[in-house]
């Protein structure tokens, strides 16, 4: 349903290093940019896709309080290392990886933490 996600950024070739690298680690690549203006990654052209841009009316980028991007992943081990590769890359831990609600033994596992703009997003998995 969704086709793509757009994320701003206040200096665009630092956080689009930061997703080519956070991105590779599920597969992802750049698949289409124009430069000094956005930058979009997806597996595959056709499925939802993540835009890195800067704001059009050229104001600062700003973080939307309650706004968050979910990465669809497949397992618990996708998710921790999905994880932890962004907060090594400079993000923030909004929420370590782990069963919501806490002391879950199935559902929904999720990760979260904020990019180097201070974007939320979450790396997430169903578990049955």
């Amino acid at each position: 349903m969704i086709g793509y996600i757009t994320l701003g950024t206040k200096d665009l070739t630092r956080a689009s290093k930061y997703y080519d690298e956070l991105l590779t680690t599920i597969g992802a690549s750049r698949f289409m940019e124009e430069e000094n203006y956005f930058v979009a990654w997806s597996r595959k052209p056709e499925e939802c896709a993540l835009f890195l841009t800067m704001p059009f009316d050229q104001k600062d980028a700003t973080v939307g309080n309650g706004t968050m991007v979910g990465m669809a992943l497949e397992t618990p081990a996708q998710v921790e290392s999905f994880y932890q590769k962004a907060i090594e890359l400079g993000g923030t831990c909004e929420g370590k990886p782990g069963f919501r609600p806490e002391g879950a033994t199935k559902g929904f596992y999720a990760g979260y933490f904020r990019d180097v703009d201070g974007n939320k997003l979450n790396a997430f998995c169903m578990v049955e």
